[in-house]
């Protein structure tokens, strides 16, 4: 039969279990606030019954329950809203950092107003204008020079501005690069103290919600992929075992041929870094470990895929060309400056100045310098020397009779002359070429902020419903606190009920030989 303080028993277990209950809570609301914390709880576990199930147990009516016990402390944790917070964790990463490089864009262009490109050259065309009415005004054409020298200027500073910005992003990408290794080689580190962990029989829950709180953090950088790996045969079946970390791309698929980030069976982590092109320092290729692709076909979206995009990378399937946003608004602006300059040179070339005219000076003079290579011409526009030297190398003319300004109208006309401005075949006049150029950026601008506040939204929306879950409610605690204390309560009331018993058969039962 059962033990004559089989009562105690029970009732002491009871009292250990509720007290586990109590101390889990607590340790529930001092986190309350800690960033990451997923709450836990006691899972309590029937003790086995008496008597046990076997051939030679006592005839008795039935088994009798022998107590409770704290089984396991677990987390609560929902492992798919964790896989669908960090899927748009990582929209949200790409599209803020693209939003802000077009913001960027947009605050060094400056379009429209009254400091931007557009305006530098309406003034200039006026100053042409002005000029064709006093072509032998030596005030006329100095404003013609320093409107000249504006539009040259202004080109100067787009261009250094984009480039600054670009080097900048260059600088990110190094700095989110060390980031992803450090944050990887954190989450191997915490794999091998849980490995050493689990094969015991417990489960670390701290160290699993630091580890996800830094896979929370990776997923902002890239794409990843997270599978466990079990620690060993010894380990609870609920155990989550050791991360493996995989960077994927667009269709879900690895992206560096089943290089891991994280490896869990060798405990190491395969470094992330890049190569940049000699001349340009865009980015050429990306290597995990020792596999290395192209940059163009790394597609994993996040905001280190953001950088590169936005400072510049090799298109293989351009012939190697630069790609990217700042690369592309560079190129535009070369574009434009060089075969404006061109156009402008070829007519100014076509007229007579007033040195022309009194044969003091040297025919076919260019308006801005000549010689410049068209990649990298906007950097590097400037007025001819021989311009800056004589306001009378102005070619105003078209013939040598006074009075005539009729070649100063036909360089004004440049600015509404269709010209191939972007190389392709087709033409537009300068103001229609720029203005298609800011409308597409400020397009641009416009889908990042869109797609970084859907992002946004839905992010929280899953962190919402992923803290329904694992997020420390303190109401909810408080009630749990109140529960577990009534049962310890009723433990130890039963204790004194059991104890209040035997004495009665041990002192108040009579005495042997009475």
């Amino acid at each position: 039969m059962g033990s004559t303080f089989n009562g105690i028993e029970v009732a002491k277990r009871a009292m250990y279990a509720q007290q586990s209950a109590l101390y889990t809570t607590g340790h529930n609301i001092s986190n309350a606030n800690t960033p990451g914390y997923s709450r836990q709880r006691v899972n309590f576990e029937q003790t086995a019954p008496y008597p046990p199930a076997s051939r030679n147990r006592p005839e008795i009516p039935g088994q009798v329950g022998s107590g409770v016990e704290a089984g396991t402390i677990e987390r609560v944790r929902e492992s798919f809203l964790d896989a669908q917070f960090r899927g748009e964790n990582t929209k949200a990463g790409y599209w803020s950092t693209k939003a802000e490089a077009l913001q960027k864009m947009e605050e060094i262009m400056n379009e429209p107003s009254k400091n931007g490109l557009s305006k530098t050259m309406d003034q200039f065309w006026q100053s042409l204008q002005d000029l064709a009415v006093n072509p032998e005004d030596s005030g006329a054409r100095s404003v013609v020079r320093q409107r000249g020298v504006a539009v040259a200027e202004t080109f100067n500073y787009l261009s250094s501005s984009l480039k600054g910005i670009q080097s900048d992003f260059k600088n990110q990408i190094n700095v989110t690069t060390k980031e992803i290794n450090s944050i990887a080689t954190q989450i191997n580190n915490i794999n091998n103290q849980i490995g050493e962990i689990e094969p015991h029989g417990y489960l670390p829950n701290d160290l699993y919600d630091e580890r996800d709180r830094l896979v929370d953090e990776l997923s902002t950088l890239a794409d990843i992929k997270v599978t466990s790996v079990s620690s060993g045969e010894s380990s609870l079946k609920i155990a989550e075992g050791k991360y493996k970390i995989h960077i994927v791309g667009n269709d879900g698929k690895d992206l560096f041929s089943g290089t891991s980030l994280v490896d869990p069976s060798s405990g190491s982590v395969n470094a992330l870094s890049l190569t940049e092109d000699g001349v340009k320092d865009s980015v050429d290729t990306i290597s995990l470990g020792g596999t290395t692709i192209d940059a163009d076909k790394f597609t994993s979206t996040g905001k280190f895929q953001s950088l590169v995009e936005a400072h510049g990378y090799e298109d293989e399937n351009g012939n190697g060309n630069e790609a990217g946003l700042y690369p592309g608004m560079l190129t535009e602006l070369d574009n434009m400056a060089y075969t404006f300059a061109e156009e402008f040179n070829k007519v100014h070339k076509s007229g007579e100045s007033l040195h022309e005219i009194d044969n003091s000076g040297s025919p076919d003079i260019a308006f801005f310098k000549e010689g410049i290579a068209r990649d990298g011409f906007a950097s590097n526009m400037e007025v001819s020397q021989k311009i800056m030297n004589s306001v009378s190398n102005i070619a105003a003319a078209s013939t040598e009779a006074k009075g005539d300004g009729d070649n100063a109208l036909n360089l004004a006309a440049v600015g509404s002359t269709n010209l191939d401005y972007d190389n392709t075949g087709s033409a537009s006049d300068f103001t229609s070429y720029y203005e298609g150029v800011i409308g597409e950026m400020a397009v641009q601008s416009q889908e990042a902020r869109r797609l970084e506040g859907n992002s946004e939204t839905l992010k929280q929306s899953v962190e919402e419903r992923r803290q329904s879950v694992s997020g420390v409610s303190l109401d909810e605690e408080m009630s749990n606190m109140i529960k577990y204390q009534h049962a310890y309560n009723a433990a130890a009331r039963n204790l004194t009920t059991i104890d209040e018993m035997l004495d009665k058969v041990i002192n108040g039962m009579g005495r042997v030989g009475r």
